[in-house]
């Protein structure tokens, strides 16, 4: 059927709650509107769906969520009696709909005989990571659209281990979901029913205090926290969102006491009242942390994104203003003090292992080189950092210290299987309090970082491709530029072209295999001056994203040469 016939289904929907209904009678005015919602089933990949919330099968709803949960059904009563028992665990964060969708996946799930493990409140998605692994569950879902704008809702599938699922049962599931012939005819159990028969589960505190215990095993220098965290003063903001649940219990038990929220944004409201996209990369969502922070001469302020995966911070510069750090320098300073801890304390062994993308800064691995530990370069997404975790411990060849992505993503107890930005703002308060103890800033940190080793800066863009043809460009856009094997960008001269997607290095034109990487529509290149760009279309938004790290002497050298790379590559996808 085409968009149009589509769009005359749901029309004549008998069970549309009335908010859809009327999204539908005023969106479905506009010919191009309903073209891009019925035109096409929304992207469905390894890190599960996202969109806006609009009535339509290219967009999040109770209709899509219901399809794919169907679809996740059908695969656990393909694995048998033992998968059903294990079940899923199920949690959601502050947007619109969230517990809705939640609540409605949990009843379909249940139709089924599946047990069902229902978060009673929103919780951070790094919760909900460890609760598959703390419960033995099947799989889990979090029903999360992480740092997108109040539009947007989003739904994530996790395997067994905690991490997001694996590409093979992914597909599985879609397939599964596919086969959905009458999307509004999904059978969904009442939740009395469930909670009667025992099939449905509340969890909550429970769940809160064992992830709480692993979460106190992240501080690693307590004597010197114990001796110095009053020196701190940390502004803290959840950004309306799920941080706000576990923030306070989990800085007092790390020994960081002095901890001031945002009051503004510590208020659950998914309109995101206080900013235009709630992403601890902008500047913006700091300003009234900044307020705050001068108020009580605070020279730290730390943000996590509404689902409470990523996390961000701002530090006071030498002349008095705040500086938002990339996820990349707040990385570096936590890969230096982490490896200076350990020298310092005699525990520094060169089993150790730093693991990180392979769009992400390349200088906590000169720093890990110069302490003589192991470095490991994975595709991007966590799951994969989850994979060298196991590894190494089936190896028994390598002890994790620490796990990172440009994106605000950290990890360094893999109790949990997804970037933990609980962990992220334990551990950097930690920083800021070993640098309080030398009488510095976490901003003379770095610079003390740079002296020693270079700046490395890096930037990273999302090139937006929206509407139904999106895919479709991005597609032909990733193909021209395997095809054609750039020679130059920007006036540097290409010296290496890594293809993750055909798994070949071509440098000096000859291909040699690009081993140790499962395939990815990823391309990046090294150039002449020491600059790595990449490009790497997103699995769950229309966009390109576009990613430059460069080396050089100064900072403001390396944020101009690196800002030349990004608009040279964003000629190069036009």
């Amino acid at each position: 059927m085409n968009a149009e016939e589509i769009f005359e289904q749901w029309k004549n929907a008998t069970n549309l709650p009335d908010y859809l209904q009327d999204q539908l009678d005023t969106l479905g005015k506009d010919h191009k509107w309903v073209e891009d919602a019925f035109g096409q089933d929304i992207n469905f990949g390894t890190a599960g769906m996202r969109g806006k919330l609009e009535p339509g099968t290219n967009r999040i709803n109770l209709f899509t969520v219901g399809r794919v949960t169907e679809g996740l059904a059908l695969l656990i009563e393909e694995e048998g009696q033992e998968a059903k028992d294990r079940g899923v665990v199920i949690s959601y964060d502050s947007r619109y709909h969230s517990r809705d969708f939640a609540q409605h996946a949990a009843r379909i799930l249940g139709a089924h005989g599946i047990h069902v493990y229902l978060f009673d409140d929103l919780r951070p998605t790094p919760e909900l990571s460890y609760a598959v692994r703390h419960l033995h569950t099947y799989a889990g879902i979090n029903i999360t659209a992480s740092h997108n704008a109040k539009q947007y809702n989003g739904y994530k599938i996790y395997g067994e281990d905690g991490a997001q699922m694996a590409p093979e049962n992914a597909d599985r599931l879609f397939a599964f979901a596919q086969k959905v012939t009458d999307i509004f005819s999904v059978k969904a159990a009442p939740v009395e029913q469930l909670r009667a028969s025992k099939t449905l589960q509340l969890i909550g505190e429970d769940v809160d205090q064992a992830y709480l215990a692993e979460l106190s095993k992240v501080t690693v220098n307590r004597e010197m926290v114990k001796e110095n965290a009053d020196k701190l003063k940390i502004i803290y903001t959840p950004l309306h969102g799920t941080g706000k649940m576990l923030y306070d219990r989990a800085f007092r038990q790390g020994g960081f006491t002095n901890v001031i929220p945002v009051p503004s944004q510590s208020i659950i409201d998914p309109e995101f009242p206080t900013t235009i996209k709630p992403n601890p990369e902008y500047r913006d969502v700091f300003t009234p942390g900044i307020e705050l922070a001068n108020k009580e001469h605070a020279d730290l302020i730390v943000a996590t994104d509404p689902d409470a995966d990523r996390m961000g911070a701002a530090v006071r510069t030498e002349n008095g203003d705040f500086q938002v750090l990339t996820g990349n320098q707040i990385a570096t300073l936590m890969a230096y003090y982490l490896l200076q801890n350990l020298k310092d304390s005699g525990n520094l062994t060169p089993d150790y292992e730093i693991v990180t993308s392979i769009v992400s800064s390349a200088l906590p691995f000169k720093i890990a080189k110069d302490f003589g530990i192991k470095t490991k370069h994975v595709l991007t997404g966590f799951k994969y950092i989850g994979e060298e975790v196991d590894r190494m411990n089936k190896a028994n060849d390598g002890k994790f210290l620490m796990g990172f992505e440009e994106s605000y993503g950290y990890l360094f107890q893999p109790f949990a299987r997804d970037k933990d930005a609980m962990q992220g703002a334990i551990m950097f308060a930690e920083v800021a309090t070993y640098y309080a103890s030398r009488n510095m800033t976490v901003f003379d940190g770095l610079q003390e970082i740079w002296q020693k080793y270079g700046v490395s800066y890096e930037i990273t863009r999302a090139i937006e491709m929206p509407g139904i043809g999106g895919q479709k460009k991005m597609a032909e856009l990733m193909t021209k530029l395997r095809n054609e094997h750039l020679t130059e960008i920007n006036g540097q001269k290409v010296v290496e072209i890594q293809d993750f997607e055909i798994q070949k290095t071509i440098k000096d034109g000859k291909q040699t295999p690009l081993n140790g990487f499962p395939k990815s529509n990823v391309l990046k290149y090294l150039l002449a001056d020491d600059t790595w760009l990449a490009l790497r279309p997103s699995g769950t938004e229309p966009v390109i994203k576009a990613y430059v790290g460069v080396n050089k002497a100064d900072i403001a050298t390396a944020q101009k040469a690196a800002e030349a790379y990004q608009d040279a590559l964003a000629e190069l996808l036009q």
